[in-house]
């Protein structure tokens, strides 16, 4: 038995090497679903069931705990797979939750009702699917009032950095600063609302400024993902050997994802 992390592509990589590094001694499952990447511009049902099938797969590789490392599809499917999908002896969990908990400074498993928080002026940047869904609202409305959000969606930026493209993925995260500025020319802090970003994390800081806090995710998952496994140690794994799966070509992405990681990562056909 291991833990599975899912995504669309390469961008849950950065969840996957902060939950491995928190947890040396936990087995992971990556799945990356490259044939189909990227998420960011499906319809809600195609993300559904293309996160189902992807989560299926690492079923069957003993990952009874699901990590959705992938922002889209945490605000597309999850909802739905958790409330009619997921079996009882299985667990999905997304990428929102530790990110909203860090904003509004509450614990895990606080369900005490909507209080007021520091933060008044939140910036998202997030792709097109999850701006729509507005799933990162719904969620933050359950922990906070008082907080107004603005979200940008950031085409193109998860489609630069897939194919490596650093100047044209840096160049799209200042115009999307910049259009959201527009909008909300004083944000207090950022929300990087793609597993992707956390690569372009200094760009969107230069961009934004250094009086804008901006957060981003993988670690937040990773904390999240130890507090979680301390309470429920039986989904912890018997493994000690991580694996990457992927739907796309193993070798091309094998070669995006040791530029990615800057290590040698190797992926095999899922």
């Amino acid at each position: 038995m291991a833990v599975g992390v899912f995504d669309s592509g390469l961008g849950g990589l950065t969840v996957y090497d902060a939950v491995a590094k928190a947890l040396p001694e936990v087995p992971f499952v990556y799945l990356g679903d490259n044939a189909h990447a990227p998420y960011g511009v499906r319809d809600a049902d195609d993300i559904y069931n293309l996160t189902c099938a992807g989560v299926e797969r690492l079923w069957d590789e003993g990952c009874d705990l699901v990590i959705l490392a992938c922002n889209t599809a945490s605000a597309a499917a999850l909802r739905r797979m958790q409330e009619k999908w997921v079996p009882a002896d299985k667990r999905v969990l997304g990428v929102f939750v530790p990110l909203i908990e860090a904003l509004t400074e509450r614990q895990w498993g606080d369900n005490s009702p909507p209080r007021e928080v520091a933060v008044k002026h939140v910036a998202l940047f997030a792709t097109p699917a999850t701006v729509a869904s507005r799933a990162f609202q719904r969620e933050l409305a359950f922990r906070a009032i008082g907080v107004d959000v603005e979200a940008q969606p950031c085409g193109g930026v998860v489609d630069a950095i897939e194919e490596g493209d650093e100047i044209l993925a840096e160049a799209l995260v200042r115009s999307h600063v910049e259009a959201l500025r527009r909008r909300m020319p004083k944000p207090e802090a950022a929300v990087l609302g793609c597993t992707h970003y956390p690569l372009m994390e200094k760009v969107f800081q230069e961009a934004l400024g250094p009086s804008v806090t901006v957060y981003s995710q993988a670690n937040l998952v990773a904390e999240s993902l130890k507090d979680y496994l301390q309470r429920r140690p039986d989904f912890l794994g018997t493994g000690t050997e991580a694996k990457f799966l992927t739907t796309g070509d193993p070798a091309r992405v094998s070669n995006k994802a040791t530029q990615f990681l800057r290590r040698k990562i190797a992926f095999q056909a899922a």
